[in-house]
């Protein structure tokens, strides 16, 4: 389960996690009126949706509006909003399809010495989490990956304890801080690592983290995944969900028990047991085809689940035709 930025800042806040003051804005006054309140001499109009590359992402109706801006008088950030909220925002992970802005995150502006990349992931290699860190921040993180793969630090974190103080002095070391800042990243990566493990998130992703003038170490961004298995722990991470963000299809496969991804393809999947689904996926690509999902009924499905199972599939109008992988073991 993905959240929106201003919802992983909250939580960031309430874990002791640094980061800039921001206030959500539904309305263009409401713009207006949380500039005012910041106080700043500047500050920024984040759109709210759940993709990457909203800084440089575009709308439909407003061509060169961005979905991320600087904006120096209320006035600004009121003609911004008003150009962002009910508009479809495009960005690099959206699609040309593009998604509807809701909420603005009205952010103060700070004074940026540098940016680094921070990201937590469960990795199958270190067999537990791993903190990812590099000086390339406000890049992605799979180009740094591609071009410059020396550039990215990992840490194994324990899930008992979390980060160690002299992993924390160890990257901080590598990515070049010095004085107040390496104390400053080592208690903002604890926390951090603490609320990973605590939330049971799936990922953690702070691109820019940055490091101001005077020392802090604030998280610019913030990305959070959750691991859906584990949201039983977590009454209160469940009413963070945005349904108007999923797709309605996958959103009505979970409420069966289905799991249920769409993809652009024209050749619909039926498979009980997700490694199975994956592999019959990778032999549609094979020979040429392009699968229109991934759908996973599990091993014990009734005949109702299938059935809904065939109708989320039919429902996608490029599918031409169901591929049915049943293995009769599970």
């Amino acid at each position: 389960m993905k959240i929106h930025e201003y919802q992983a800042k909250q939580l960031f806040r309430e874990a002791q996690v640094p980061v800039p003051q921001g206030i959500v804005a539904k309305t263009p006054a409401e713009a207006a009126a949380a500039f005012k309140q910041l106080g700043g001499a500047i500050a920024v109009v984040k759109s709210q949706i759940h993709a990457g590359g909203r800084g440089k992402g575009t709308f439909k109706e407003h061509p060169q509006q961005r979905g991320v801006v600087l904006v120096r008088s209320a006035e600004e950030a009121e003609q911004n909003a008003a150009r962002m909220l009910g508009s479809v925002l495009v960005t690099k992970q959206t699609g040309d399809e593009g998604k509807q802005v809701q909420t603005l995150l009205v952010e103060q502006g700070l004074e940026i010495a540098r940016e680094l990349y921070m990201g937590i992931v469960v990795d199958r290699e270190f067999g537990g989490p791993v903190l990812m860190m590099s000086t390339e921040g406000g890049m992605e993180i799979e180009e740094v990956a591609a071009h410059s793969p020396e550039k990215i630090l990992k840490e194994p974190v324990d899930i008992d304890y979390g980060l160690f103080a002299y992993q924390a002095r160890n990257l901080a070391f590598k990515l070049g801080l010095e004085g107040p800042q390496i104390k400053n990243l080592e208690l903002f990566l604890n926390r951090m690592c603490k609320f990973f493990l605590a939330s049971d998130s799936s990922m953690v992703e702070v691109n820019p983290l940055v490091v101001t003038k005077s020392g802090d170490i604030l998280a610019l961004d913030g990305k959070v995944s959750f691991d859906d298995n584990a949201l039983f722990r977590h009454e209160k991470l469940k009413a963070l969900r945005d349904l108007s963000e999923e797709n309605p299809f996958e959103v009505e496969a979970g409420d069966w028990g289905l799991s249920f991804v769409k993809l652009e393809g024209n050749i619909g999947c039926l498979v009980n047991g997700a490694g199975l689904a994956m592999s019959t996926m990778d032999l549609i690509k094979l020979h040429g085809g392009l699968p229109a999902n991934f759908l996973d009924v599990g091993g014990g499905a009734k005949v109702d689940q299938v059935t809904k199972a065939f109708q989320i599939i039919l429902s996608d109008k490029n599918v031409k035709a169901v591929l049915v992988n049943i293995f009769g073991g599970i």
